[in-house]
């Protein structure tokens, strides 16, 4: 009983319990007063109904008497002699048939007897509804007297309190009770499944996105009622959007792969910035750089080559070499831009300008040359390069609609693939203009001027070696 109270009172926190048990509780004591207060006048009535009875007596004392023919002016005495301590009779009048009065005793009553209406009882409450009088017509005395009496109605007064007080109490042990029973009732049958189905709809927002669905309170509950079919519908729709929501992750995974594949090859074509650039803008995309260092190199012999292997390994072959030159280009921070054949161009100094662009790409070169000692012709004799450098002004960018490449255009462009093809086999020959930027940091030999095709005569230098710290200070002091 003690858990099932505290059960009880533990739902008046509830603000739907509360309101719906404060309704129910104010209905019933509405319906009990609307009802009381018929029965309280009705019960009022009797009690003074009951006075009047009393008075009753008196007229039939009196009017014995006057079938008797006794003297009528003695009735009244006799009665006042024959009331009983505590009665409630407290006085009376005598009157004769016009309103004369005859006799009296005790308090008079206020009823005058030349107002009583022939044939009508009278009846007045006064003093406060203490005193209640009663007028009984000449037709109730051979049609000679009226006889008026005064009762005491303070009992009445007191005895009405004890009923009213009686009935409320009885109205709340009922209203209680009801109360108690309906919150009994609303606990098992509807606050509790809505406080869990509360908590559920908490638990959904928090899981509506992980993978693993949660129990369900509401899914417990077996109800043939609309609170029933509410919980059902609400578990449906926990399915429906939690499956949905699946599905969209692995619908924005999936895509997301597939955008961070195609982000993967567009920066394996275009230079990060460029490809960021062309994400924004529609159309060509040009950017001058006043100096960059542009670099060729081609395989020697490798149209003969391409005659004794198979195409698939001859591309095979391509692909370790050119492989090994692009992670060589991305240690040294340069700018992979196209293969021809068997010819690879890179760059440095661009798109993101640097100040030792030409010294970063000689040492590309010096790498490229080292690394292709590793790879074998079928007689066992290492491939071999042929490298020009040459630097100046170019314009970089990306033309046309499809097949998006990164390339350069200039004349320093154009110097550089001069340098390759009227150079040296396994030598870095570099062009005047490269030489004035690294000299001080490398040894070159004076190949002296030579036929350019199509630029007359240039002079250009083969790479020797590096320069040494002592050679570097020898060349300081000289030149002071």
């Amino acid at each position: 009983m003690a858990s099932l109270l505290q059960s009880s009172v533990g739902l008046l926190r509830s603000r739907l319990s509360r309101r719906i048990v404060s309704w129910v509780f104010l209905s019933i004591i509405t319906i009990e007063v609307v009802i009381f207060i018929p029965a309280f006048v009705r019960r009022y009535r009797e009690e003074l109904e009951d006075l009047q009875d009393v008075s009753s007596e008196v007229l039939f004392t009196a009017k014995a008497t006057a079938m008797m023919n006794a003297d009528l002016g003695s009735v009244l005495q006799l009665i006042q002699q024959n009331l009983k301590p505590g009665s409630v009779i407290l006085g009376a009048n005598l009157c004769t048939a016009d309103g004369r009065v005859i006799d009296t005793f005790g308090e008079p009553p206020t009823i005058d007897c030349t107002a009583v209406p022939a044939g009508q009882v009278v009846r007045q409450l006064t003093d406060g509804r203490q005193r209640y009088d009663v007028a009984w017509p000449s037709d109730r005395l051979s049609d000679e007297y009226i006889l008026v009496v005064r009762h005491d109605a303070s009992g009445v007064i007191f005895t009405m309190w004890q009923y009213a007080l009686a009935i409320a109490g009885l109205v709340i042990i009922i209203s209680a009770f009801v109360t108690f029973v309906t919150i009994l009732m609303l606990e098992r049958i509807l606050i509790i499944p809505i406080l869990r189905l509360r908590d559920d709809l908490q638990q959904a927002g928090e899981a509506v996105s992980q993978d693993q669905p949660p129990q369900f309170q509401t899914q417990a509950m077996h109800r043939q009622d609309e609170l029933g079919e509410v919980s059902q519908a609400f578990c449906n729709m926990f399915k429906r959007v939690h499956q949905e929501i699946s599905d969209r992750k692995q619908a924005e995974q999936a895509l997301k792969a597939e955008q961070a594949k195609s982000e993967k090859l567009l920066l394996n074509i275009l230079p990060n910035s460029i490809a960021e650039q062309l994400k924004q803008e529609v159309g060509a995309i040009a950017s001058r750089f006043e100096e960059a260092t542009i670099l060729f190199a081609d395989i020697v012999d490798f149209t003969g080559l391409s005659v004794q292997v198979a195409p698939g390994e001859l591309v095979d072959i391509l692909n370790e070499i050119f492989s090994t030159f692009d992670c060589i280009a991305d240690g040294l921070g340069l700018e992979k831009i196209k293969t021809i054949g068997d010819a690879y161009m890179v760059v440095g100094g661009l798109p993101e300008p640097r100040p030792d662009h030409a010294q970063a790409t000689l040492e590309m070169a010096i790498q490229m040359l080292d690394a292709i000692q590793a790879f074998k012709r079928s007689d066992g004799t290492p491939f071999r390069l042929r490298i020009g450098i040459n630097t100046g002004p170019v314009i970089a960018g990306v033309i046309g609609i499809k097949k998006f490449s990164y390339d350069l255009w200039g004349d320093a462009v154009n110097i550089a693939s001069r340098m390759e093809a009227h150079g040296v086999v396994d030598r870095i020959q570099i062009s005047e203009s490269t030489y004035c930027r690294i000299r001080d940091q490398y040894q070159f030999d004076d190949r002296g001027c030579i036929d350019i095709k199509g630029r007359g005569q240039m002079h250009t230098y083969l790479f020797k070696g590096r320069k040494t710290q002592s050679s570097v200070r020898t060349a300081e002091s000289s030149a002071t």
